[in-house]
């Protein structure tokens, strides 16, 4: 089939391999290949002549449909291994080109439209801005009396104390306990240095709040870990006994 190509602008390869296919009425999904690549080729010599500095793409195509062209002319293997068709890949790639090219121009759309579109900036006039209600006092506080003021007063008051929590507005001011690990592996050398075999439950209860606990009890596990104490339990459930084992 012979096809007179009236040279134009192709953004790509992609561009004009759906151009020829919606030139011919061809379905994209049962591209004729050797027709295809036959006219492709055409416009290819044709850009030769005109401009080679946007050839590079093109020529990766043509190679690509010369591939496809001579896998399809290859005769057929055995049937009842099932070969997948060698124009696969370009067809998702038509269809994948396709749907971006419909979204451009339904963007382009958008943009044109917009800007027909005028916006005026909202303004108010000087004299609406500087209009105040008149509000007439006499009116206002007629039926205002000193029994309706305390009614008004107490129910203020009665909602402000409503609104105190019972519980969280008697919690003084949390201060943060700041606990040092180093100086608590310090203070337990020390302690060891003086007693030679202690109590691990009696070293806990020495500490005067929940944090220090915490810390001298990483603190003994440090000191276990650097091998500066031992640990010892005769029974389940029995104290630990912490022993030194740095020498006097």
């Amino acid at each position: 089939m012979d096809l007179n190509v009236k040279l134009q602008v192709f953004e790509g390869p992609l561009d004009l391999l759906l151009h020829l296919l919606e030139k011919n009425k061809v379905n994209i999904y049962d591209i004729p290949i050797v027709e295809i690549t036959n006219q492709y080729m055409e416009y290819i010599n044709e850009l030769k002549r005109r401009d080679l500095n946007v050839m590079s793409e093109f020529l990766v195509m043509a190679a690509t449909l010369i591939d496809i062209k001579s896998r399809m002319l290859l005769p057929a293997g055995d049937e009842e291994e099932e070969e997948e068709d060698p124009r696969a890949q370009l067809v998702q790639q038509l269809l994948e080109y396709k749907m971006y090219k419909c979204i451009s121009y339904e963007l382009r759309d958008r943009q044109v439209d917009a800007q027909r579109v005028m916006f005026k900036v909202p303004t108010i006039p000087r004299e609406v801005l500087e209009y105040e209600t008149p509000v007439n006092l006499e009116e206002l506080v007629s039926d205002v009396t000193l029994s309706r003021l305390n009614a008004i007063f107490k129910s203020i008051m009665k909602k402000q104390v409503d609104r105190i929590d019972p519980v969280r507005s008697k919690f003084g001011k949390i201060e943060k306990e700041e606990v040092s690990l180093e100086e608590k592996m310090e203070y337990i050398l020390e302690y060891a240095k003086e007693h030679t075999s202690f109590s691990f439950r009696g070293l806990l209860e020495a500490q005067s709040s929940k944090m220090e606990i915490i810390v001298t009890f990483l603190a003994v596990l440090e000191l276990m870990k650097m091998g500066n104490i031992s640990i010892s339990q005769e029974y389940i459930f029995d104290d630990i006994q912490i022993t030194s084992t740095i020498a006097a």
